[in-house]
């Protein structure tokens, strides 16, 4: 993981003054990323602008976003930066989703699901 974009992506999150920020280590669970950020914002204006705060200070330091999602709305913004992904939500919004606690589960976790399967299909 580049730490000089996971840097930068907090501070600008914290400059925004986002709630409860987690960031998750997904490296042994995801080839797509090494860490995936969690944040809330107070209202879609606030999740708006600390997504489009990510976005600028990234730029800034010569980090061009893969994608943004979610701009529009403002309820749910995730901005790729490839190593780092960032979900900013509104409060309801991350409650209802619990992202940490589904990128937290472990294959091994999971509850084993027995099927008897006929021996003729």
């Amino acid at each position: 993981m580049s730490s000089d974009i996971y840097s930068i992506v907090i501070a600008a999150l914290e400059d925004i003054k986002g709630q409860d920020l987690v960031t998750i280590d997904v490296r042994e669970l995801s080839d797509i990323t090494d860490t995936m950020v969690v944040v809330s914002g107070a209202s879609n204006r606030q999740v708006k602008a600390l997504a489009q705060n990510t976005v600028e200070e990234g730029k800034k330091a010569g980090f061009q976003p893969i994608g943004v999602e979610g701009m529009e709305e403002g309820e749910w913004v995730l901005v790729d930066f490839g190593d780092v992904i960032v979900h900013v939500m509104q409060v309801k919004t991350r409650a209802f989703y619990e992202l940490e606690k589904l990128w937290s589960l472990r294959p091994s976790d999971a509850t084993k699901i027995d099927v008897d399967v006929d021996e003729n299909g």
